[in-house]
């Protein structure tokens, strides 16, 4: 088992993973300090494969456990479930003393990490993250949200969790595509910080692909080291840490404009980092090795690099609702070589428009 810290203080915590690993959650519902009624929050999906198990291990640490599950689905992470869980938590009895235990992937990681935010002021959770995309990114840095009609993540708070136990066995029953969609994210960590990291995956897809434990623990450990050293550095944002949003200006938009209901997060991401190898090139920070490079691992893993019924218009007006806009001025996060970015806010809107007409043109 492998454990990472991420260093915040007296908001400092661990991260725990490896294969075969959940027994250690009594241990960690313990050290968080928590002593009333646990909500297990989790979805429609995760719920009949785990749901039961995890149960099982609160109960038998003597702890009262109510389950408290939402419809799967990025189009259900909005306001009104977090105050239909908020309701639940009341019902069973939760109070300042109470716990949370977020069961899922990162729809649920955000939307129960919101909830246990908002209740009462705050309580603690702890992360158990199921899929890909939560393992090396949403459950890490304590970023918890919910989405409006008018953009992703426009509703949240920074709430850091208590623990992460990322027991890498759940990945054996996560669908092929929501194990692809979630490897855009190590592919971006790659991207930003690791040059070793992306040739790891360029030469690893195989392996990966077929959900090889061995294959994907260096990637996973990388990218949580990766995120931890960034949110400590940068817990809420002003610096640093919007390195992490490489590619995200423009897949947020992309899933905006098609109601969350067309891509995966990491499918938006992956044509989002499309767009923004295409613009780094339009401000030549990067020749067009770089944009096929990038392309090609993203092809490997299967995810889309386009969007042809792209709307640039609508997608451009998504991005000024963006949540990363300071004065109606975007940011955009852009590569000036494998494993480095920069800021950019002097982006022009017909330059963001060019690399948004790119990805509408590309393979």
């Amino acid at each position: 088992m492998k454990t990472i810290h991420v260093e915040l203080g007296e908001r400092s915590y661990p991260i725990l993973i490896g294969q075969g690993i959940l027994a250690e959650l009594p241990a960690l519902i313990e050290q968080s300090g928590a002593r009333g009624t646990i909500a297990l929050v989790t979805d429609t999906n995760v719920a009949p494969l785990h749901g039961a198990r995890v149960e099982a291990l609160i109960r038998g640490a003597g702890r009262r456990c109510v389950t408290c599950a939402m419809p799967a689905g990025e189009e259900h992470k909005r306001l009104a479930q977090v105050e239909s869980f908020i309701g639940q938590f009341l019902e069973a009895g939760l109070d300042r003393a109470g716990l949370v235990v977020a069961l899922g992937g990162g729809v649920v990681g955000d939307t129960a990490g919101y909830a246990a935010a908002a209740f009462m002021r705050g309580i603690p959770f702890v992360q158990v993250p199921t899929t890909i995309v939560a393992q090396v990114d949403s459950s890490v840095g304590g970023k918890t949200a919910v989405n409006h009609a008018l953009g992703k993540n426009i509703i949240g708070a920074f709430h850091q969790p208590s623990s992460v136990l990322i027991d890498t066995t759940f990945l054996r029953t996560l669908p092929d595509r929501e194990l692809r969609a979630g490897l855009a994210e190590v592919i971006k960590h790659g991207v930003i910080a690791d040059e070793k990291l992306f040739a790891y995956m360029e030469s690893n897809s195989a392996a990966i692909l077929r959900k090889d434990l061995d294959a994907l623990e260096y990637p996973i450990v990388r990218s949580c080291e990766i995120k931890a050293a960034v949110v400590a550095e940068d817990e809420h944002e002003h610096g640093a840490r919007a390195d992490l949003n490489y590619g995200h200006t423009f897949g947020h938009a992309i899933e905006a404009v098609s109601n969350y209901t067309r891509f995966l997060h990491g499918e938006a991401i992956a044509i989002g980092m499309n767009a923004a190898g295409h613009l780094a090139r339009e401000l030549g920070l990067v020749d067009d090795s770089f944009v096929s490079r990038q392309a090609a691992c993203i092809w490997a893993y299967g995810l889309p690099t386009a969007w042809e019924e792209l709307s640039v218009d609508a997608t451009l007006a998504a991005m000024k609702h963006d949540k990363k806009a300071r004065a109606g001025t975007l940011k955009f996060i852009v590569a000036d070589r494998m494993g480095h970015v920069i800021h950019r806010t002097d982006v022009g809107e017909d330059q963001a428009r060019r690399a948004l007409g790119a990805v509408q043109a590309s393979r």
